[in-house]
């Protein structure tokens, strides 16, 4: 979840810092060009020599914290390199750390005047080496070895803390239980022994020849990538050859699946899925889930554990209309053998799709009408692109604006804005659409790293919507979802629910392309040396208190698998610490704090007493338990009885819902689109249906049925039952409109 801001100066600014560094003396690469180095046999290629100086060179000038790169970054840097290659602690030998403990020394004088990259190259030609190892024991293993799942022994699938083998016999004896719970894991989705050797075998060779593979410049983009998470986890370095995969791995939607992918620990994992695209249409993936194979139509599945991101990428892409099914271990799984397949058709992901949506509600009471709620569905803060079917600029700001004018048109006496998904956008569109909600003030005040501070403000004192408000967040509501969040919050404008707390990502990210830098410089480069991203600055609420860290706090909070699953800025490595700045002046109208304590206890004793959110309590449960053991039994028997328990309580949870029998509201879909039309639409499935089936339905042609809203979803149902409680409270008259359908 990145959000890339345009910001004044900071071209400026980094040509300046970058000045200051080349008038200091750095070493020519004229110097460089034609020796051999210390740490290695490898001639010094002056093109990787000068885009590491020129990075290193913007971390330390242009990147917030303005850190020099001395000896104690330069020591966590190289552990960083270490776990990028070896993230679970199972090549690299102590032997092998004592090592490479050489090059600690000289790093930053290694880095930044020299731009040496020796010690990278020789760190990997050593991985090569141990992974090679460990690829020759583990398929001999598969050969020769009869696995037994009879014991009583488990595996710990958490590494990152655990201390590396002391010599090759403890890696070996890591290695083997890898292999023995991989193994298990292929049993228990029913594989023969010959077909899960097959398997196994040919993803650990195929591990091996992809990083043989690794060019130079491969390792490069390594080395730097870690080189900026010391600085902050949103700071990066992208390689030439990763701008273009960069874009395919990060925005699928044209003509694939509509999901962001990223490799975790030799997995092809869902990080977000696009607003409007096929998997978010089909209700089938979540964040987080692990594709593992993935089958073309009437294709036996291809296993990609452990194949490249980018080749993994292209077995789903193809083209619009056909029909891809990957196999998944679902998110939060911990039984690895909890593998299910599903189909999606491919298609292209659409502009239309990806904009503001909004919903009118028609709320059952007992004792009285129906109140009319609003929701709008905010997928994120878009602005500054062209509709393909027009010739207008899309605007989130615009497009809520005439959501908002129909919803008013249509007699809402509520509106929640739900933020859950979320990830951040556009400034300029946080600030213009929070001014919909309020007369006019600061919104958001920004810092650079010299301490100046500038603020953001609506200057217009209209208010478009004046009536109650939610604001519904996630811990993926993050950077200027909590601007937006923060700001309404600061003023006592809206009530905020959902999770206990947003992302807490508060900081700024600019991309810098290195080429006219090193141009500008004379400096040689044999090929595009790629661009950083880099962090510049810090955003903060008009209170002063900056989302960094903390992010979001919600004024009512609610059960919610994203809240336990240790998502959030708080999470990350390095993160840039929580501050505050000034209050800036703004008048706060308090619209809400009176309600806050009432709306919360009715909202608790129905949450208290909700089928949905008892099921939603048990599935936390869970996952904490999951998160807290980070181990798997390899134990064949008790793994087969959790897998039929997790069955049978589906099931059970199936015919419970069926046997319900609730007075269900009436929802009607409102697009951009359909905004300006008068009266509303035919209704949609009722909020019900789409709150407590766990995937949607299929339909004739198997393609996934529309839904009144995202499905298994009980925080959007609750959101608009505390709407109508805050509704009640404030005696509001109740005015349901009576439009032609």
């Amino acid at each position: 979840m990145q959000t890339f801001f345009r910001v004044k100066r900071v071209g400026q600014r980094i040509l300046t810092g970058l000045t200051a560094l080349f008038l200091v003396g750095l070493v020519s690469a004229a110097t460089l060009a034609g020796g051999a180095l210390s740490e290695g046999s490898r001639a010094v290629d002056p093109t990787e020599s000068n885009i590491t100086r020129v990075t290193a060179g913007l971390l330390e000038q242009s990147q917030f914290s303005h850190q020099r790169l001395d000896d104690a970054l330069a020591a966590k840097f190289l552990d960083r390199y270490l776990d990028s290659l070896d993230p679970s602690h199972l090549l690299f030998l102590l032997s092998d750390v004592k090592e490479f403990d050489s090059f600690r020394a000289r790093l930053p004088e290694t880095i930044r005047r020299e731009g040496n990259t020796a010690p990278a190259h020789a760190i990997f030609r050593r991985y090569l080496e141990r992974l090679d190892q460990r690829v020759a024991y583990a398929t001999n293993l598969l050969q020769t070895a009869k696995f037994d799942f009879t014991g009583h022994e488990t595996y710990s699938f958490d590494r990152e803390k655990v201390g590396r083998p002391t010599d090759l016999q403890a890696a070996q004896e890591q290695w083997r239980q890898v292999v023995r719970a991989e193994f298990l894991q292929e049993k228990l989705a029913d594989k023969q022994p010959g077909e899960t050797v097959t398997i196994l075998s040919r993803r650990y060779t195929r591990l091996l020849q992809t990083m043989k593979k690794f060019t130079s410049e491969d390792v490069l983009e390594v080395y730097l990538n870690a080189l900026a998470h010391v600085y902050d986890p949103h700071s990066d370095y992208f390689g030439h050859a990763q701008m273009d995969d960069f874009s395919i791995a990060m925005n699928l939607s044209l003509f694939g699946i509509g999901a962001t992918l990223r490799s975790d620990d030799g997995y092809c994992k869902i990080y977000e899925l696009v607003p409007g695209g096929p998997a978010a249409r089909s209700g089938l993936l979540k964040a987080g889930d692990r594709i593992v194979a993935v089958g073309q139509e009437n294709e036996k599945p291809v296993d990609i554990v452990e194949m490249p991101l980018t080749d993994a990428v292209k077995l789903i892409r193809g083209p619009k209309g056909t029909r891809v099914s990957l196999t998944l271990v679902p998110a939060g799984a911990g039984n690895e053998s909890a593998r299910k397949t599903i189909t999606i058709v491919r298609d292209e992901v659409k502009l239309a799709d990806q904009q503001a949506k909004a919903r009118i509600v028609d709320w059952p009471r007992t004792n009285g009408p129906a109140l009319r709620m609003g929701v709008i569905d905010l997928p994120s803060f878009y602005g500054g692109f062209a509709d393909r079917e027009s010739t207008s600029v899309s605007s989130a700001t615009a497009d809520v604006e005439k959501l908002v004018v129909k919803l008013k048109a249509e007699h809402i006496q509520g509106l929640v804005l739900d933020l859950r998904r979320n990830g951040g956008g556009s400034l300029e569109e946080a600030i213009n659409l929070t001014g919909l909600f309020i007369r006019k003030g600061p919104v958001v005040q920004t810092r650079e790293p010299d301490g100046h501070t500038d603020i953001g403000a609506d200057t217009d004192p209209a208010e478009l919507y004046e009536g109650p408000l939610i604001v519904l967040t996630s811990r993926f509501s993050a950077s200027a979802s909590e601007i937006l969040a923060g700001a309404l919050q600061d003023y006592g404008r809206a009530l905020i629910v959902g999770d206990e707390s947003t992302f807490g990502k508060g900081t700024v990210q600019s991309v810098v392309p290195l080429e006219r830098l090193m141009d500008r410089y004379g400096l040689d480069h044999s090929v595009d040396p790629g661009a950083l991203k880099v962090t510049i600055r810090k955003f903060y609420r008009p209170s002063g208190s900056s989302t960094q860290l903390k992010g979001v706090a919600a004024d009512i909070a609610l059960p919610s698998l994203s809240g336990a699953s240790g998502v959030g800025e708080a999470e990350l490595q390095d993160p840039l610490p929580w501050d505050r700045v000034p209050t800036s002046k703004f008048t706060r109208e308090d619209r809400v704090g009176r309600f806050v304590a009432p709306l919360g206890d009715l909202s608790r004793a129905r949450v208290s007493s909700s089928p949905e959110f008892t099921y939603l309590r048990e599935d936390i449960a869970k996952l904490k338990q999951n998160l807290a053991t980070k181990t798997v039994s390899l134990n064949e028997a008790e793994r087969r009885l959790e897998n039929a328990n997790d069955k049978a309580r589906e099931a059970a949870r199936k015919k419970e819902r069926a046997a319900r029998k609730e007075i269900e509201p009436i929802s009607y879909e409102i697009t951009v689109q359909n905004a300006g039309t008068a009266g509303l639409p035919a209704p949609v499935a009722a909020v019900k249906e789409a709150a407590v089936k766990p995937t949607p339905t299929p339909d004739e042609d198997g393609e996934p049925a529309a839904e009144a809203l995202s499905a298994n979803d009980p925080g959007l149902r609750e959101a608009v039952g505390i709407m109508a409680d805050y509704v009640g409270l404030l005696n509001l008259p109740v005015a349901v409109a009576t439009s032609g359908h």
